[in-house]
């Protein structure tokens, strides 16, 4: 018994401590559970007084200042191009129909017998982004998507090209196209010769909608000064350099690449040494010579002008700059624009001979050489002609059908990324085309055209071919390019500066370049009369107003922000821009070779539009985009306007879902909310590349 009593002690003790432990766990754990109750509510009271705080700030939050310029905040108050009207009438828009169905007709043909089917046709919103963008070279405004996309009926497309065909925007967008293959410059060489009237007159033929082969013969046969005859800034653009130029001029027109002949036969084509001199004989005596003697008949061929007084006065104004610059009273610039004044471009026809060196059994060295085109015949009108108007009559004539197919391939790799023969400046026997039936009918249109660029361009923007999705199209030469849509590309560093300036500027032609009279106006000297000191004064004014320092001084009077200069890429001094531009970022060419634009990727390319001038500007107050964002009543509006202005469409709802949350809980603003998703919309692939 006492064993048991004592047996049931122990228990009643044990059992005490195991109930007293276990009251122990229950108090922790009842503690431990209020006191994270309490960090909980004291978390979600402070998360409820940060939204509260986030909600009063954006209650208090006031735009700040405008700082953009107001030229660029300022709509336009008059056409700022005038473009020569296009042939709306039902009969035109059959015709164009009718020649695009041609095309596609060819195309479906080869699809056929290679297996492959067309790519989807465009969206609304795909077709209205790509439209603006490779005619117009900048992605759409606001207002322009919507005004589209809100119509019906598939009148809208033929009326958007027609109507892009006819503006200021196509004028830019193509002087773009063809200063890289122009190689186009303010001042191209060392004499700093102004380049801006011939620039001007490119500008202004494409305005006109002058006939290529018009313009080209024009560029090929003109006389005189810069200001006087703008079209002879062509000749200039390789002055001194009679055999080069012959190089550029046919790889240019002809799609034809005859360099390697001007020192040795062509070791992969047909063309001989021989035939590169007597091709370069036809324009060999153009002169563009300057009072110093350099060029191509210095003052003896002012005075073959009968310009023996200017010539004289000329001289003497030289003699006595060389002075006053060797005492520091002016400096060297004042040769260059004298230079500027006397250069002028003529023509007398002089005898070629073949190098000292020639080495080739069908002619001997020093051996003159008889004046030959590269294949068929001058035409008859022009059989009396001197060898340079030959030479351009040649080249530009309606039976010389290679003038036809190059630009024809040109255009054609413009629209679609690709071209029927690629290069487009290496036709040659072993270059076989993508499709024969194809380039031989584009070569016809061009014809039936008489060299009418905008309804060549026309017809293709009305193809079916043209208005599929873009194929990512990996060039090889086993499998040719069969055009099934446009191939996928980034835009150029042009169309990105412009789209990006149209998320700025409500008015991006604040500045142009001066027109050849406007030059005249500063720069021409009367030669015969004008003395040292007149001389001087209007060389001060001409480098205030168009002087290298003087004329990006007064452009960034007009449209400059911090270290941009928000006008068009064709308006722009490229020369003076900072290889860290934006443009020259993004692969802009350099314009002293053909073509030499790149749209390759790079780091720079990166962090510019991580963190460079674009996003920064676009959330200034006066800013295009800023502006049509803050009318927005609610977060949704935003949205919208964002992903129009930016992609040329409205968001998918997940997409409308993620945005909205982005700006509703901003911490700091609405307007940050907004920057942060025009930052994300800017650096995606979307943006970047034509679909």
């Amino acid at each position: 018994m006492n064993i048991s009593v004592l047996n049931l002690k122990n228990y009643l003790q044990s059992s005490s401590r195991l109930a007293r432990a276990s009251l122990l766990v229950v108090f922790f754990l009842f503690s431990f559970l209020f006191i994270t109750n309490v960090a909980h509510a004291q978390n979600r009271a402070a998360m409820q007084k940060r939204l509260q705080a986030a909600k009063q700030k954006q209650k208090q939050w006031t735009p700040p200042p405008i700082r953009l310029p107001e030229a660029v905040i300022e709509k336009p108050k008059k056409p700022v191009i005038s473009v020569k009207e296009i042939d709306r009438e039902p009969a035109a828009r059959k015709s164009v129909a009718d020649a695009a169905d041609a095309i596609d007709t060819i195309l479906k043909s080869e699809w056929s017998a290679a297996g492959i089917t067309q790519s989807e046709a465009l969206t609304d919103e795909q077709f209205v982004r790509r439209t603006y963008l490779e005619l117009g070279g900048r992605i759409p405004r606001l207002d322009e998507a919507k005004v589209f996309l809100d119509k019906s009926g598939k009148q809208k497309r033929i009326d958007l090209i027609d109507d892009l065909l006819t503006s200021p925007d196509y004028v830019s967008h193509f002087y773009n196209f063809w200063a890289d293959i122009l190689r186009l410059k303010e001042r191209p060489d060392v004499q700093r010769l102004v380049f801006e009237p011939y620039m001007d007159w490119v500008k202004q033929s494409i305005a006109n909608n002058t006939p290529y082969n018009t313009w080209v013969f024009t560029m090929l046969t003109a006389d005189g000064k810069l200001w006087d005859n703008p079209a002879v800034g062509y000749q200039l653009r390789d002055r001194g350099m009679a055999l080069p130029y012959i190089d550029n001029t046919v790889r240019v027109f002809l799609g034809t690449q005859i360099g390697c002949a001007q020192c040795h036969d062509h070791p992969f084509d047909k063309w001989t040494q021989k035939q590169f001199y007597e091709l370069a004989a036809l324009t060999s005596g153009t002169r563009d010579r300057d009072f110093s003697g350099k060029g191509g008949g210095g003052m003896s061929s002012m005075m073959g002008m009968g310009m023996q007084a200017q010539a004289g006065n000329a001289k003497k104004l030289a003699k006595e700059l060389n002075e006053a610059r060797k005492e520091r009273k002016v400096s060297a610039n004042t040769l260059q624009f004298l230079r500027l004044n006397t250069t002028s471009v003529n023509f007398k026809p002089t005898p070629l001979k073949l190098p000292h060196d020639y080495q080739y059994d069908n002619g001997a060295p020093n051996q003159k050489v008889d004046a030959a085109v590269l294949w068929g015949t001058i035409p008859e009108q022009y059989k009396d002609a001197d060898g340079r108007t030959q030479f351009a009559a040649w080249l530009t004539a309606s039976d010389n059908r290679q003038f036809a197919r190059a630009i024809a391939n040109r255009l054609w790799k413009k629209m679609f990324g690709v071209g029927v023969v690629e290069p487009v400046d290496d036709f040659q026997d072993g270059n076989i085309p993508a499709s024969e039936s194809l380039l031989e009918h584009l070569t016809d249109e061009m014809l039936r055209l008489d060299f009418d660029l905008r309804e060549f361009i026309r017809i293709i923007a009305s193809t079916e071919a043209w208005q599929s999705r873009a194929v990512i199209h990996e060039p090889t030469a086993a499998e040719p390019y069969l055009f099934t849509g446009p191939a996928l590309k980034r835009m150029t560093a042009e169309q990105l500066w412009d789209s990006t300036l149209t998320l700025v500027a409500n008015n991006e032609w604040a500045f142009q370049r001066p027109s050849a009279e406007e030059v005249k106006k500063v720069a021409a000297v009367d030669l015969g009369t004008t003395q040292f000191d007149e001389f001087v004064t209007i060389w001060k004014k001409y480098n205030e107003e168009l002087g290298r320092g003087g004329y990006t001084k007064k452009i960034r009077s007009v449209a400059g922000y911090k270290d941009q200069i928000l006008v068009r890429s064709s308006e722009l001094p490229l020369q003076t821009l900072p290889l860290s531009h934006f443009l020259s970022q993004f692969g802009v060419g350099d314009r002293d070779s053909i073509q030499s634009s790149s749209e390759g990727a790079t780091v720079p390319q990166v962090l510019t539009m991580f963190n460079g001038w674009t996003t920064h500007t676009m959330l200034e107050r006066g800013s295009v985009i800023y502006d049509n964002v803050a009318k927005q009543k609610t977060s949704k509006g935003a949205v919208d306007t964002i992903f129009l202005s930016i992609l040329a469409r409205r968001p998918t709802v997940t997409e409308l879902g993620l945005s909205r949350r982005e700006i509703e809980t901003s911490a700091q603003s609405p307007a940050a909310g907004c920057g942060n998703l025009i930052w994300a919309l800017l650096n995606t692939r979307e943006f970047m590349f034509i679909q």
